[in-house]
């Protein structure tokens, strides 16, 4: 008795079906007081279970991201960061520039990569990157041991709504 066992191609999906996938990093010290709002706003866009969004909360921006960064379309950077103006967040455009061209292996600044240094690196050896932004979120208290500062829990909220809205406005592209 013969039994063939039939193997079945993977199923395609069409360009329409394809939604675009997301990565939102969080990043920042989250023992330093206001350094843990990049986690903080990662944890509450992973608590809404978006599909095709991935998070990621780390220490710092570091090359180990890049296979991560060459596997989706977009990318939302969040940090918290001194901000000189009333704003509490301030969402710009990120592009790959830096000293992370081929076979480079300097990092942005210090001992971390700056968002754009890490775009440039990941297109460098993987030949594309993600069309990105960095969400800046009002940040004043970066002391080791403390919490977050009653600006910074001001900030997440209204951080949390510019993100929704970039990802909207990437899923209806």
């Amino acid at each position: 008795m013969s039994t063939h066992l039939s193997i079945s191609q993977p199923r395609t999906v069409s360009q329409a079906e394809k939604l675009p996938s997301l990565l939102v990093i969080g990043y920042g010290n989250p023992t330093h007081g206001d350094d843990a709002i990049g986690s903080q706003v990662t944890n509450l866009v992973k608590e809404l279970g978006l599909r095709n969004v991935e998070v990621c909360a780390v220490e710092q921006l570091m090359p180990e991201l890049s296979p991560k960064l060459a596997t989706v379309d977009y990318a939302i950077f969040v940090h918290g960061c001194c901000l000189m103006s009333r704003e509490n967040v301030k969402v710009s455009t990120l592009e790959a520039c830096g000293w992370e061209t081929a076979g480079s292996s300097v990092p942005g600044w210090g001992n971390s990569y700056h968002p754009c240094s890490l775009l440039a690196l990941t297109h460098s050896f993987y030949g594309h990157h993600p069309q990105s932004w960095l969400v800046k979120v009002a940040a004043q208290d970066f002391v080791s041991g403390h919490h977050l500062s009653h600006r910074a829990n001001q900030s997440i909220e209204n951080a949390l709504e510019q993100i929704l809205a970039l990802i909207r406005q990437c899923i209806s592209e």
